[in-house]
């Protein structure tokens, strides 16, 4: 070994002196890997705790690596509330947990020291009263014998302190286990934040899981309550069905009702019990039962169905209750003897109908296990009312309302990463689009038909009109259908079959115009054709005419072969025209001409039309005028008894003279009054004017003592408005046997079957009634049987054809036959001639009216009067 290499080497003194070097510098890194280690293990607490609690036991497990920390605890300053709040807290002496304490008890000691100054601590039990008169700390508690306490901080604000203490004397806390303490306390602050950030994110959603849960249990059991709910309304609605339905077999009508009810309730054996006219027997309309074949007419006992009839109330009667009903006296004992060996129950529930109970519906099981409860009584209790509605009145009840039940959307889950959600939220807003799409289609087509509605149609129309106004050279135009019949089929075979044709139609129309025309409904059955760009006028009267052939086609609707037909009006678009209200306006009145010609044909719109109708609005308005300030003339003309040439009534007519139109003919007058819908009250002024008249001449023998009305049958569409009419006569003071009521045969022909009622209400008022224009309408025969008619009035279009017409004379003679059988007289109206007048002798009629009589020729009544 050379000299050099000597002067390098270390004699074994100076390595001995180097070891503690050594050894306190690897402890030096030791702790220091310790340190890093423990720091490492606190961010991992941030990432895999789950709750605050373990948290900071974790934490004092790791601090207790370093030093003695058998008491150690955690405090955090609840300022909002002034609460100091022990997160966590282990001491060996005092034993009782703390949670939460008033600031201002905890203040003057060394945790509201240290929370007060933001300052660490070092406390030595040897110095305690140094220390306490230094800092102004009050002890609480058991004194330890050593304690080191840091602050912890959020940013520069204090929010809680950490101490580790003991109460051992031979534990010494040292400056390098306050630098750990206080270097720990950084990062606690920052994972407790974390941990308690992920803590209540947690409980949120756990919460509003278990809040979800509980909004689905809840539905779950709507949900059922309401199909229990439904399945009653279905058993109800079902029940008031049979009624209408079930037509003279009751066998099936009982048998249905008993399949209904057993569906809500076990009813193996049912049974409906009816009490004779007299009241002293049972019958048994209905009997099914798997142990008797059927059940015999009796005299009133002490049954069960008889217990119930005299209780009126439902009644469950298991075997218990039928021994207490027989030791009472209430059950025949040989009743109770028979439940009893059969272990039956028992249900009975009384049929009220307007208050009186008119027998008993009753179910019973045989056998141990199969018992009812009460709410089986409460279900029967609750049916048995409607089925003792079916029973009596047969007439449906209301129907079902069905209920659409939605389900609210799931909370996603707390691990559903950013690409799902973004995925979750792009699929809603698709959804949404699709929404919108379809509202804004709905908004502007027809629900029933699909077809563009009136705002799309007028929509497109405005845009036409503007088209023409920048190139007046394309020829655009309105075609508005009305259909015929479509009443009828609605009334006839139900809304159902309505809305199948109005599908179909809609259908046929497609097919009769081009692509880009425009096809829409307007609702009823109402649709319009805007044709656009054609070439010819020639081109429009086709497509009108294919609608009319292809609407004319039969429709198959409900297993029937229906018909209806189409009226047109087409306007074409000109230059004047500013809106669409103004074209479908013309197309539409040129519509109700082609209605007023006789249906099934297209007619072009003109301005005559709007000149006519302009008309005939200034008509209507002067009539109402006239009618509310009474300037129509009346009038009488006698029906006269050709014996002695005396009156037998005088009939009160109306008559209007127009100040620059002149005298309006009877049929439009007429026509105006049932246009602006005045007819009743037209009818109403007729009475009045009679009733007035009648009641001023009651003094003079020389004045009409009977006056006829001519009265509308919209009188008596409704019980109200005959109700009205004797009202007015009542008040008036008139007799009801001085006047005289005609009704129009055509009249009587559209609504035969809904006035028979009224008339009858006439006639037992003291009414005399006269059947106007008979023969001019259809079945005329059946008006002579059913209605008490006290005067027919012989179309004059049939006097008018004597004496040349022998056959209108034989019908006459023949009426006149047959009037002597079913009580009323004969009229001969509009006798203008002479020779009519003969002719009328020969036949032997004894009442006529007309111009030829004498003194029949019309007075007014103002004249009269005079």
């Amino acid at each position: 070994m050379s000299s050099e290499s000597m002067q390098y080497e270390l004699s074994e003194e100076e390595l001995r002196e180097l070891i503690p070097q050594l050894q306190q510098l690897t402890d030096k890194y030791k702790r220091a890997e310790r340190v890093q280690k423990a720091l490492f293990d606190i961010s991992e607490l941030a990432s895999s705790v789950s709750n605050l609690a373990r948290l900071y036991s974790a934490i004092h497990e790791i601090i207790g690596d370093f030093m003695n920390a058998d008491n150690f605890f955690v405090a955090f300053y609840e300022r909002d509330t002034n609460f100091i709040d022990f997160a966590y807290f282990i001491d060996e002496f005092d034993e009782k947990t703390l949670k939460q304490v008033p600031a201002e008890q905890l203040m003057d000691g060394i945790t509201g020291y240290i929370l007060r100054s933001g300052k660490h601590l070092v406390f030595t039990k040897s110095n305690v009263d140094e220390f306490c008169e230094q800092t102004g700390v009050k002890m609480i508690g058991s004194t330890p014998e050593h304690l080191l306490g840091v602050p912890l901080k959020r940013g520069t604000q204090v929010i809680g302190a950490m101490v580790v203490q003991t109460y051992a004397r031979d534990v010494v806390y040292t400056e390098e286990d306050l630098e750990v303490l206080l270097f720990v306390s950084q990062h606690i602050v920052t994972t407790a934040d974390r941990v308690k950030s992920r803590e209540l994110t947690e409980r949120t959603i756990r919460e509003r899981t278990r809040q979800l849960r509980k909004i689905n249990d809840d539905l779950q059991e709507e949900i059922l309550e309401r199909q229990k709910v439904e399945s009653l309304q279905q058993a109800l609605f079902e029940i008031s069905e049979l009624a209408a339905n079930v037509e003279g077999d009751m066998n099936a009508f009982y048998a249905s009702l008993h399949e209904i009810l057993a569906r809500l309730i076990s009813a193996p054996n049912c049974f409906i019990a009816t009490l004779d006219e007299s009241r002293e027997y049972l019958e048994f309309p209905y009997f099914n039962d798997t142990q008797s074949a059927k059940a015999e007419r009796r005299p009133l006992g002490r049954g069960l169905t008889e217990f119930v009839l005299r209780t009126g109330q439902a009644e469950l009667i298991n075997p218990p209750r039928v021994l207490e009903l027989a030791e009472s006296g209430e059950l025949d004992v040989s009743v109770a003897q028979n439940m009893l060996q059969s272990a039956n129950s028992w249900l009975g529930s009384p049929l009220v109908v307007d208050g009186e109970i008119s027998g008993v519906i009753a179910v019973q099981t045989y056998g141990q296990h199969a018992k009812y409860n009460s709410r089986d009584l409460e279900l029967l209790r609750f049916v048995s009312h409607h089925i003792a509605v079916a029973m009596e009145r047969k007439r449906s009840t209301e129907a079902i309302h069905r209920y659409n039940l939605q389900l609210e959307e799931r909370v996603n889950e707390r691990t559903m990463e950013l690409d799902k959600a973004n995925q979750v939220l792009k699929q809603q807003i698709e959804e949404r689009k699709e929404i919108e799409l379809k509202l804004l289609h709905d908004a502007h087509h027809d629900a029933l038909t699909d077809l563009p509605n009136r705002a799309m149609f007028t929509s497109r129309l405005e845009l036409a009109i503007a088209s023409k106004q920048r190139h007046p050279e394309n020829l655009f135009a309105v075609l508005f259908i009305d259909l015929d019949r479509f009443k009828v089929i609605n009334d006839t075979l139900g809304h159902h079959a309505g809305d199948e044709f109005l599908i179909e139609v809609s259908r046929r129309l497609s097919l009769c115009i081009r692509g880009h025309d425009l096809l829409a409904r307007l609702g009823g059955d109402e649709f319009v054709v805007l044709l656009d760009n054609f070439e010819e006028t020639g081109d429009v009267e086709e497509v009108a005419s294919r609608i009319i052939d292809a609407i004319s086609e039969p429709f198959k609707l409900e297993g029937k072969e229906m018909y209806s037909g189409a009226s047109i009006g087409i306007a074409h678009l000109e230059n004047y025209y500013r809106s669409a209200d103004e074209i479908l306006r013309d197309a539409d009145a040129a519509m109700y001409q082609a209605k007023t010609h006789g249906r099934g044909r297209y007619v072009m719109f003109d301005k005559s039309m709007r000149e006519r109708l302009l008309e005939e609005l200034e008509l209507e308005n002067e009539f109402r005028r006239a009618l509310r300030e009474e300037e129509f003339e009346c009038f009488l003309q006698p029906v006269v008894d050709l014996r002695n040439e005396e009156a037998l009534y005088q009939e009160m007519y109306v008559r209007w003279e127009h100040p620059s139109l002149g005298k309006v003919t009877r049929g439009q007058f007429r026509q105006v009054a049932d246009q602006s819908g005045l007819t009743l009250e037209l009818d109403m002024f007729q009475l009045k004017k009679a009733c007035e008249l009648l009641l001023a001449s009651q003094d003079d023998p020389d004045a009409p003592q009977r006056l006829a009305v001519n009265v509308s049958i919209n009188h008596l569409l409704q019980p109200s408005l005959v109700n009205k009419i004797i009202r007015v006569i009542e008040r008036s003071g008139v007799s009801a046997q001085s006047l005289v009521f005609e009704f129009d045969e055509n009249d009587l022909n559209r609504r035969s079957h809904y006035i028979l009622p009224a008339i009858k209400k006439l006639k037992r008022a003291g009414l005399t009634l006269v059947l106007d224009n008979f023969g001019s309408g259809l079945a005329s025969l059946s008006y002579l049987f059913a209605y008490p008619f006290d005067y027919i009035k012989i179309d004059h279009r049939f006097v008018r054809s004597l004496p040349r017409s022998q056959r209108n004379q034989k019908l006459i003679q023949s009426v006149m036959l047959i009037s002597d059988h079913l009580k009323f007289k004969v009229i001969a109206e509009g006798v203008d001639s002479k020779a009519q007048l003969k002719a009328l002798n020969e036949i032997e009629c004894i009442y006529a009216q007309g111009k030829i009589l004498h003194e029949a020729r019309p007075v007014s009544v103002r004249a009269f009067a005079e």
